[in-house]
């Protein structure tokens, strides 16, 4: 069963791992080693961390080239949207890895599978597992296909909140309203659900491991579908 998911992954990556254990221990959460008991450094945290450093390298490397005439100040903070923890779980959400992942029986029940820090961590473990498996140039045709696509957009996951009141203000005062409209999980590892109103209309659904968390996302949505009917 869960050779033949991986085997859909694999798939949808358009990458075939020449070691498979890889890709299951990227998908492996602490959850779900801890109920199999499984050593703790059979989950997906080691890779997740080799992962974030390779991230990091093919986004500055990527921007460095693409941008000629763009000051450092600006590239550390374009750097920052691309790869924080709300752009990375949008990333993953697109294409669908939670649905990839081992989880433990309470994790999976309590929205693991689409908890922005574990899918976002699952992300980067991924690239770190394509990093050992195929080496710097199979992470980063992954990185670009899937996390530096769409940059334009994924920009504003920076201050996502700050930049809707920007573009609203530019068109007249508008009100903008945030409601919180789920939370779910323990209290220790909550996961809001947000959504962002315009003149009462609904225009953006976030979620979060914080409120705030949520609410950048939900604005980053309201801006997409802003931008969208201004076309």
């Amino acid at each position: 069963m869960i050779k033949k998911l991986l085997k859909v992954l694999e798939e949808r990556i358009g990458y075939t791992f020449k070691n498979p254990a890889l890709l299951c221990q990227a998908m492996t959460h602490s959850s779900y080693a801890n109920e199999k008991q499984l050593e703790k450094f059979e989950s997906n945290e080691r890779l997740e961390f080799l992962g974030d450093a390779v991230l990091e390298l093919v986004t500055s490397e990527f921007l460095y080239s693409d941008l000629p005439h763009v000051l450092e100040g600006e590239l550390t903070k374009i750097r920052a949207s691309l790869v924080c923890e709300s752009s990375l779980a949008h990333c993953a959400r697109e294409m669908r890895l939670g649905s990839f992942l081992l989880l433990g029986r309470g994790e999976c029940a309590t929205g693991g599978r689409n908890r922005e820090s574990i899918i976002s961590d699952a992300l980067e473990a991924l690239i770190g597992a394509l990093y050992l498996d195929g080496g710097f140039t199979s992470a980063k045709e992954f990185v670009k296909a899937f996390v530096l696509n769409d940059i334009e957009n994924k920009k504003l996951f920076y201050d996502s909140k700050t930049i809707l009141q920007e573009i609203l203000q530019a068109k007249g005062e508008q009100k903008i309203v945030y409601h919180l409209i789920r939370e779910e999980g323990p209290d220790h590892n909550k996961i809001f659900a947000v959504e962002v109103q315009i003149d009462d209309q609904v225009l953006g659904q976030g979620q979060g491991k914080t409120k705030k968390a949520a609410e950048q996302e939900a604005a980053y949505k309201a801006i997409l579908c802003l931008k969208e009917k201004n076309r």
